[in-house]
């Protein structure tokens, strides 16, 4: 049963009416007592609730019995019905306890999908399974590892990949995320459709709009035909947020439209579209702590991490290192002809001993290289070693990361990112400071989709 908390009759019946015609029972309650008192007698398996009641326009009524359902159901699932302007409140109301909130006015259509999200992860039991058991219950082909956290990570991809819930993965670079979120899409009832991949990283923030929502013919300068891009590319299907730690304030407010609303706008073009698709993000960022200083926003953060999954690092999960190197190894013996190829035991256990801060990314690159530098085909100790920098080389001031943790690219990416942020978007004192001419960085910063506001120099 599903229990309405609403002062307003109109939103009381065209709530009810929405959720019998999908075949729940519902209940209704206009006022905090009526409420309360239908909760201890019938025990509902979710509430949708409006925080704000005739009497007080605060919120204060609503966060006060969001608190008493909390202290007698605490596990019943709640959604927020609330207004464009009154967020703020929402976000106060998440972090009492509610799941989800909707905005006034909803789309049936998203508010139902939120229905089922949270009433399909209510019913479903975490179990423990051994991985040839999750392998027969679910297509996790592609992710390597036995270790016991990464296997809870996969019960928990398993039971949430069948709902719409929004997942955050979070984990440093190279552990895995994009994995991860293909196996999400791979397990769910979306599978047949698309699964689109963003950097977010990668989108200046001039492009955002025209990149995620696509744009007109004559939308801008270079505007010269029609552009379908991200978001109804994904249609039906998954879209992957990559990097959304790097998104820049003005664009996380338009990402967060689409998410609230499910609605968007192509560039150039005053014709609404609705968006009906899976949100997965993924970044190496700590989002809370960004929070607390005010560079991402925490409506945002609730909007995207209904599950969240935390990867562990590779130096974390050590026994996993010789099933990943066994399965680099066999991918390797075709690929260079070389099928005898075996890493001895001595070096394998050395393997499993080193810290590797690229974590999957670094030992992958590491396996490759010693491969292809050493003539054995039984690899020992000294061709790993002879690869690998076990400390990172300090040039001056500047640390640099060992060989095999990141390419040089995505070392002149982080390098310009650094120097952008440290002058404060001043072109020609960051250029100075890279060695290059302020034309040049201008050049890297678009080939590699840097996004910046140019300051006065």
């Amino acid at each position: 049963m599903i229990l309405i908390i609403d002062d307003d009759i109109a939103v009381r019946v065209s709530l009810q009416l929405l959720l019998s015609n999908n075949g729940y029972d519902v209940a209704v309650a206009e006022a905090p007592e009526n409420a309360l008192t239908i909760i201890r007698q019938q025990q509902p398996d979710l509430i949708i609730l409006d925080l704000n009641f005739t009497i007080d326009t605060s919120g204060r009524q609503g966060l006060e019995l969001l608190d008493k359902i909390r202290a007698i159901h605490p596990a019943v699932p709640v959604i927020l019905i609330t207004g464009w302007g009154s967020i703020e409140l929402a976000v106060s109301g998440m972090k009492a306890g509610a799941n989800d909130f909707i905005n006034k006015p909803w789309s049936n259509e998203h508010l139902m999908q939120s229905v089922k999200t949270l009433l399909d992860l209510q019913e479903q039991k975490s179990e423990s399974h051994t991985r040839k058991e999750l392998d027969k219950l679910y297509n996790f082909q592609h992710i390597i590892g036995e270790d016991t956290r990464m296997l809870q990570i996969l019960e928990t991809i398993g039971r949430v990949a069948a709902t719409d819930a929004s997942v955050l993965i979070m984990g440093e670079s190279g552990t895995g995320k994009e994995l991860i979120a293909e196996a999400i899409h791979q397990n769910s009832l979306r599978r047949s459709k698309p699964f689109i991949k963003v950097n977010l990283g990668g989108i200046s923030t001039s492009l955002f709009e025209s990149e995620m929502f696509g744009h007109v013919r004559g939308a801008f300068t270079d505007a010269r035909f029609d552009r379908v891009w991200r978001f109804e590319t994904a249609s039906k299907g998954t879209i992957f947020l990559d990097e959304i730690g790097d998104l820049d304030a003005g664009s996380q407010v338009k990402l967060l439209r689409v998410l609230q609303d499910r609605t968007y706008e192509v560039l150039g073009s005053s014709r609404t579209k609705t968006v009906d698709i899976r949100i997965v993000c993924a970044t190496n960022k700590d989002l809370n702590e960004m929070v607390a200083r005010a560079s991402f926003r925490e409506d945002l953060l609730y909007r995207i991490n209904l599950i969240t999954i935390r990867l562990p690092a590779l130096r974390e999960r050590p026994k996993d290192i010789p099933l990943l190197v066994d399965f680099f190894i066999g991918n390797l013996k075709e690929i260079y002809n070389r099928p005898s190829l075996s890493v001895s035991k001595s070096a394998m256990k050395w393997l499993q001993q080193l810290p590797l801060p690229g974590n999957i990314r670094q030992l992958k690159n590491l396996v490759e290289r010693s491969i292809l530098v050493s003539r054995n085909d039984n690899l020992e100790i000294e061709d790993f070693r002879s690869q690998l920098e076990l400390s990172p080389v300090k040039m001056g001031n500047v640390q640099l990361p060992g060989v095999g943790m990141i390419t040089l690219e995505e070392m002149e990416i982080e390098m310009i990112k650094r120097a952008m942020d440290y002058h404060k978007n001043k072109i020609s004192k960051a250029a100075a400071s890279l060695g290059l001419t302020r034309s040049a960085l201008y050049r890297r910063l678009d080939k590699y989709q840097i996004p910046y506001d140019e300051t006065e120099d």
